[in-house]
C-alpha cells in the first residue's frame, strides 16, 4: 500500500508508529521530498544514502551532518521543509477562524495583547511564532505554549502565503537568507 523504499531502518521505525494513512503517507511524501533536497546539499550520489532520524526531544537530524539543521511542519495537505546551516524552526497553519477563548485560556500572552487579538490571524501568527520557537528551541510546545514568548534573543519573521496560509521562522542567526520555493501541485489523495 505505501512505498516505503526511500526509508531507512530508523524512519521505518517511526513510520510503524503512525496511526492513520493519513500521517503515513504525509510522513513518506515529506521524507521523500527532504531526501531529495539533501541530495543535491550534501552532494550524495543517491538519496539512499541519506539517513534522517529523531532526537530524544523530536528534532528530525540527518545522520553524519550536524552542520545542518532541519524543520519540518505541516497543515492541511501542505509540508513545509526548512534545510538550514543555522538552528531553525518553522510553523505553517492554514488561516482560518479559530474560537479564541477556549485557546486562550491555554496560551500564555500578555493582557494588554489579548485585547488586541480580534481575529483568528493575530491569534495564529503568535501560535505559529510559539511552534516555531519550540523547535527552534527543541523544547516541548506545552513549556513554550504557557509562557509569554520572548523573542528578543531570536530572528522571527512571519509571512502570509497565497492568503492562504501563515508561516513563522525562527532563527539564531542575524543575517540569513530564507529562499521559500514551491513545488508544482499534482492530485494526490489524501484519504
Amino acid at each position: 500500500m505505501f512505498n516505503t523504499s526511500y526509508l531507512n531502518r530508523i524512519e521505518l521505525e517511526s513510520f510503524e508508529k503512525l496511526q492513520t494513512n493519513y500521517v503515513k503517507k504525509r510522513y513518506i511524501i515529506s521524507r521523500t521530498i527532504l531526501k531529495h533536497i539533501l541530495r543535491n546539499i550534501t552532494n550524495e550520489r543517491s538519496i539512499f544514502g541519506i539517513s534522517t532520524y529523531k532526537d530524544r526531544y523530536g528534532k528530525v537530524c540527518i545522520l553524519n551532518h550536524k552542520e545542518l539543521y532541519i524543520c519540518i511542519s505541516y497543515t492541511e495537505n501542505l509540508a513545509a521543509l526548512a534545510v538550514s546551516k543555522v538552528e531553525v524552526g518553522i510553523d505553517i497553519e492554514i488561516l482560518r477562524k479559530m474560537v479564541l477563548k477556549s485557546n486562550l485560556k491555554n496560551m500564555s500572552i500578555k493582557p494588554s495583547l489579548r485585547d488586541e487579538i480580534e481575529t483568528g490571524t493575530d491569534f495564529l501568527k503568535i501560535w505559529t511564532l510559539k511552534e516555531a520557537y519550540s523547535k527552534f528551541s527543541n523544547k516541548n510546545m506545552h513549556l513554550i505554549f504557557n509562557k509569554e514568548l520572548d523573542l528578543s534573543s531570536v530572528n522571527h519573521s512571519t509571512y502570509f502565503l497565497d492568503k492562504k496560509y501563515i508561516f513563522s521562522i525562527v532563527t539564531n542567526s542575524g543575517s540569513h537568507i530564507i529562499d521559500i520555493n514551491r513545488l508544482q501541485k499534482i492530485d494526490c489523495n489524501w484519504d
